[in-house]
């Protein structure tokens, strides 16, 4: 062996903390990198999922206030009229139209008789009602309305004093 040789062996010799060291390092490092791609993929499968519910979250928008006056109207068809063919097939068309909401994932939040939640409702008044405890809802003016169980239009409501 030449003194050459002998000197690359030594080196080498000295150099293998340090090699260790910068693998332990490098390695460290790769499964970091591993660890944030594996959450990146965690993340954007679920931004897709969310994407895809909440794509059609405009267009249902402009669906509701129509099924608010569907309902709306049928509160003032008269008794006699109820059982006439034009009623029931404006009856059928708001059922449809939930039914086609419902399979969206759209639902309708809950009012009257329940306490008054900020999160899900809106008071626009209050007043005194007998026999209800106070933050009781009273009345609906709007229904307000869940997608996928988050609120996208907050029932407007009048609780009691």
């Amino acid at each position: 062996m030449t003194d050459e040789e002998k000197q690359d062996e030594n080196q080498i010799d000295a150099d293998q903390p340090a090699a260790v060291g910068l693998v332990a390092e490098y390695k460290d490092k790769w499964l970091r990198a591993v660890a944030d791609y594996q959450n990146l993929k965690k993340d954007t499968a679920k931004d897709k999922e969310n994407w895809i519910k909440f794509a059609n979250a405009g267009l249902i928008m402009e669906l509701l206030p129509i099924l608010n006056h569907f309902k709306e109207a049928i509160k003032h068809v008269p008794e006699t009229e109820k059982e006439t063919d034009w009623v029931v097939g404006i009856f059928h068309i708001k059922k449809q139209l939930e039914d086609f909401l419902g399979q969206l994932g759209i639902t309708e939040i809950k009012t009257i008789g329940e306490k008054f939640n900020p999160e899900f409702h809106e008071a626009i008044s209050q007043k005194e009602v007998e026999g209800k405890e106070p933050d009781e809802i009273v009345e609906e003016v709007l229904p307000g309305y869940l997608m996928h169980d988050k609120v996208i239009e907050p029932a407007k409501v009048i609780v009691s004093k």
